[in-house]
């Protein structure tokens, strides 16, 4: 009988993971997000108006808007929770005698999860309500609110549950992301090994890994009809014919009556364009860096 051995998880993996991470946010990554949800908020914008509306409110700083420290904090800790609750997830599905594939999948499926609730919803929420929240006047006397202060008037409200409102739509989207860049990028691999007539346990060069995560990062964007909800649900843009409590369901609901399908799709070209730079980022130069820093132990 086989043992299942558990992977080590090396510290500076999840340094570097967080380093990747950090880096991916603050260059493509934020500007990417920020066109996503004004288009998922605003759904009658093309991503070129919804591009002239980020100019708009701040120039070139208006593309980075809920970077600090809103995505920085969730880009600093989310490797670190998926690394963690995924390796120990997969690990005990394969103790139960699943497959590589099927145990890969729950794994991923557990991170994002965990992800979604431990750090991610409070963060996904703050850079929404910065991203969407109505551009204060410039008032003599009266200063601008910060994003600390947007956030204690929220918690001041409406308290954990202000601060974490989506945070369901959140976790039903890192559950699918993760599930689908799992699976899609293993059909892919497949693909690619009998496009090269490699056998199984040949190895896929860094040019193969990296075009079978980019098509598993680019068709995971499926799931977007859930981001576009989960916007919605923590979205500051105003309109009065939106009910005032929204769950998963009604935000559906609300957003197919005023938007139809399309609605439901609105902001997956960026999102498309968000989902090939970070597989590219985390798989090409975590590969790379990985190597200078002898951390290849620990998996993605």
């Amino acid at each position: 009988m086989t043992t299942i051995e558990k992977k080590p998880i090396n510290f500076s993996n999840i340094l570097l993971g967080a380093g990747l991470n950090m880096a991916e946010v603050t260059s493509l990554g934020q500007p990417l997000e920020v066109i996503k949800t004004t288009m998922a908020a605003n759904r009658s914008l093309s991503i070129f108006q919804a591009g002239k509306l980020v100019w708009s409110r701040g120039g070139l700083f208006g593309f980075y808007q809920g970077l600090i420290p809103w995505a920085w904090i969730e880009a600093s800790t989310k490797g670190a929770v998926l690394l963690f609750v995924s390796a120990e997830a997969e690990y005990q599905f394969k103790k139960l005698g699943l497959n590589n594939f099927v145990s890969g999948m729950g794994g991923g499926i557990s991170g994002g999860l965990a992800q979604a609730y431990l750090t991610m919803g409070f963060c996904t929420c703050m850079k929404t309500v910065e991203i969407t929240r109505a551009k204060q006047v410039a008032t003599a006397g009266v200063p601008k609110q910060t994003s600390f202060q947007v956030f204690q008037d929220i918690y001041k409200k409406e308290g954990i549950r202000g601060i974490n409102k989506g945070v369901n739509a959140v976790a039903i989207r890192q559950m699918t992301n993760w599930g689908s860049r799992f699976g899609l990028s293993r059909l892919a691999e497949e693909a690619i090994r009998k496009i090269t007539k490699k056998g199984e346990n040949d190895k896929l060069n860094a040019i193969e890994k990296i075009a079978s995560s980019v098509i598993g990062g680019g068709l995971s964007a499926w799931n977007q009809p859930i981001e576009v909800i989960r916007v919605e649900m923590q979205s500051k843009t105003k309109d009065p014919n939106r009910p005032a409590k929204l769950g998963v369901g009604s935000a559906f609901k609300y957003i197919y009556q005023n938007n139809g399908i399309k609605g439901l799709y609105r902001g997956v070209t960026p999102r498309i364009g968000l989902g090939v730079w970070q597989t590219v980022f985390m798989v090409a130069f975590g590969d790379i860096f990985k190597k200078l820093l002898n951390a290849d132990g620990a998996g993605h």
